[in-house]
């Protein structure tokens, strides 16, 4: 198993080697191709380009940034490591409010078929909008950039957790439950401590699609409301037109995704059990 892994993570570093130095000796010849006639410059054209820049650019860019990734020089100028928990933040608070509700909801959907047929209209009308199409009305009732945030976030997570909690309890094997009933558990007890455990891999799965959904949306939110956050790190550099600090936050955003990815397959990994 260890020879396994190995091998795969050499793989990986090869072919991510291979990528980037396909990279490297790419753009030289891209910026050859495009150089300026005499006539073009003539007309105007000899003003500089934005063009990709090469791995090595980016490398010292990456290193510029976290070397110091907490300055703060003002509104428009502060560090990735600053931008990074504006949004963390956003998610987080957005993703915990949906957590506190979707939980519970799926818990009484998925143990009462009642439930289940009655709000099952109102989650398949609200669950395919756009996250991104109640910006407008969030902006227009909370009328705070932050809020309207935090809400697109609350929005996009609470749908995958729902689900999946619905799912989770309701394919819960009947005969614990009626075990429960047998020793005259509580409907609180029984949901505590026999549905529960069985759900949860089924709802730690639906809270981990939710968390890479929440950090994919505030991306874009924070283009559209800026001020601070990785997205709007991302629009104000290409704004500037900064290609390298672009594709650094590109890598950021990705980085941390994976982190939180990770997270929740590790409590997954946690929960999982063999029947």
């Amino acid at each position: 198993m260890v020879g396994f892994k190995t091998r795969s993570i050499f793989l990986s570093l090869s072919i991510l080697a291979v990528l980037l130095g396909v990279w490297e000796l790419a753009i030289p010849a891209q910026q050859a191709v495009g150089e300026l006639t005499e006539y073009e410059m003539l007309m105007g054209g000899a003003s500089p380009k934005a063009g990709v820049p090469p791995p090595s650019e980016i490398f010292i860019k990456a290193f510029d940034e976290l070397s110091n990734p907490f300055y703060d020089a003002g509104p428009n100028d502060k560090g990735i490591g600053i931008q990074i928990g504006y949004s963390l933040y956003r998610v987080l608070t957005g993703y915990g409010l949906a957590a506190c509700i979707a939980i519970p909801l799926g818990f009484l959907i998925g143990m009462s078929p009642l439930m289940y047929r009655a709000l099952d209209p109102f989650i398949q009308v609200l669950r395919p909008i756009s996250p991104l199409a109640w910006m407008p009305l969030a902006l227009f009732i909370i009328q705070d950039s932050e809020g309207s945030a935090i809400f697109v976030i609350f929005i996009c997570s609470i749908w995958p957790m729902l689900i999946n909690t619905a799912f989770g309890v309701a394919g819960v094997r009947r005969d614990w439950v009626n075990v429960a009933k047998t020793h005259e558990l509580s409907v609180w007890k029984t949901a505590y401590l026999v549905i529960l455990p069985a759900a949860a891999p089924t709802i730690l799965t639906g809270m981990r699609i939710s968390i890479g959904i929440a950090w994919l949306v505030i991306v874009a939110a924070e283009m559209l409301v800026g001020g601070t956050g990785i997205g709007y790190y991302v629009w104000n550099e290409w704004n500037n037109l900064d290609l390298t600090s672009v594709i650094f936050s590109i890598l950021m955003i990705g980085v941390v995704g994976m982190i939180l990815d990770s997270i929740f397959g590790l409590l997954q990994n946690r929960v999982t059990y063999q029947e």
